[in-house]
């Protein structure tokens, strides 16, 4: 809703997506609203993106996401 600040596809079809990035100059839409990670399965015939839980003792508050990557491992 607020667009994605990056986005990572895995060789399955997974997206991981970043949002929220809150940068001094760059007008924000949810100024009080956290960063979020967002799942979309590609593979779907409609993909959307979920939103994935974040871990409870996880500062959610200060979250501003700059970037994404993901390890295979």
């Amino acid at each position: 809703e607020f667009g994605s600040e990056d986005i990572d596809i895995l060789p399955n079809g997974l997206a991981f997506i970043s949002s929220g990035l809150k940068y001094p100059g760059l007008k924000s839409f949810a100024p009080d609203k956290p960063g979020e990670v967002f799942l979309m399965d590609l593979n779907e015939d409609s993909p959307r993106a979920v939103e994935l839980r974040i871990s409870r003792g996880f500062d959610l508050a200060s979250f501003n996401p700059h970037g994404i990557s993901t390890y295979v491992d």
